[in-house]
């Protein structure tokens, strides 16, 4: 038996095969687990309390859902008494951190990935005392967020965020911001800013160097308004080195931590979630939480940990 004890946590409005999603994990994953407790969420919150007050029971929690479930149930389990390894089984529209931990996106087939034990401490991201995965940002990205519709998103999945992305464009308006980072200060306009953990956005590979989530930095662009259609080139996969040729219209930094101000209280997006305002303290942690990997990951950051024996000796956190 690999596990005596697991959680799942499922979102049951997270889309209409939930329950063939649900089963696939468990027929994948049922032999190899003692114990295994499924969890409902209804409400936004649930499953970010189930994680921070039951979480420590368990040797091992599922997640599955997108990324606001992934969101909201990592800034519980963080906070548990002891804090539990980690899996996501994508069931979201994007499932950007999952495109980042080289998940399979088919939730049968990340389960069974679980059982090969590509076990890796990872970094994630804290803005104003909350936790994030994938990204953190303002303006132009809030605005697409939030220009969402809910039944389109149903309908057409991320093809939803692609056409509220078009829409917000043309609304775009800059804002003055002063953001502080490791080497220095920008004070300045932008009509985005974008600080990434995680190396997927609205399902599109970001083109930053490295794998993101161990390397104690966080990638930052800032995004002036007359680099809106460069910014949308890099950011669905362009070469970021066109930055360079720019003229100032996108400033690129990596730092570990930043600050920024604006003249005005500006919403933040965090994984797609939006319940924040600015000023923003931005940080990594450093391999804060373990996390499952999938089967491209073999020997990155020369770090995998050795699945379940080294669940053995790992100390509590």
């Amino acid at each position: 038996m690999r596990w005596e004890k697991a959680m799942l946590v499922y979102n049951s409005k997270a889309g209409k095969e939930k329950a063939g999603q649900l089963g696939a994990a468990v027929e994948a994953l049922a032999g190899e687990i003692g114990e295994l407790t499924l969890v409902q969420t209804q409400n936004p919150g649930d499953g970010e309390t189930v994680c921070r007050e039951r979480g420590g029971e368990f040797d091992l929690v599922l997640l599955l859902g997108g990324d606001g479930t992934v969101h909201e149930c990592i800034n519980g389990a963080a906070e548990a008494d002891r804090v539990p390894d980690i899996a996501i089984l994508p069931g979201g529209t994007c499932n950007d951190f999952a495109r980042t931990l080289r998940l399979p996106l088919q939730v049968g087939r990340a389960a069974e990935e679980v059982l090969e034990g590509r076990l890796l401490d990872t970094d994630v991201g804290t803005v104003n005392g909350r936790i994030f995965t994938n990204f953190v940002g303002i303006g132009l990205i809030t605005d697409t967020s939030e220009n969402i519709d809910s039944d389109q998103k149903e309908r057409m999945g991320k093809l939803s965020y692609f056409l509220s992305t078009l829409r917000t464009l043309r609304q775009a308006e800059p804002f003055r911001f002063r953001l502080t980072h490791d080497e220095g200060v920008v004070d300045s306009e932008a009509v985005m800013i974008l600080a990434a953990n995680g190396r997927s956005l609205g399902t599109a590979k970001l083109p930053f160097p490295g794998d993101g989530v161990h390397d104690g930095q966080l990638d930052v662009l800032i995004v002036r308004e007359a680099g809106l259609s460069l910014a949308w080139q890099v950011i669905n996969g362009g070469d970021l080195t066109d930055y360079r040729e720019s003229g100032g219209v996108i400033e690129y930094i990596r730092t570990s931590s930043l600050r920024i101000e604006t003249d005005e209280p500006k919403r933040i997006d965090a994984d797609g979630e939006i319940y924040l305002e600015t000023p923003a303290d931005i940080s990594v942690l450093t391999s804060r939480m373990r996390f499952f990997y999938g089967p491209e990951s073999a020997g990155i950051a020369g770090g995998l940990i050795g699945g379940a024996a080294a669940k053995a000796d790992a100390p509590e956190r």
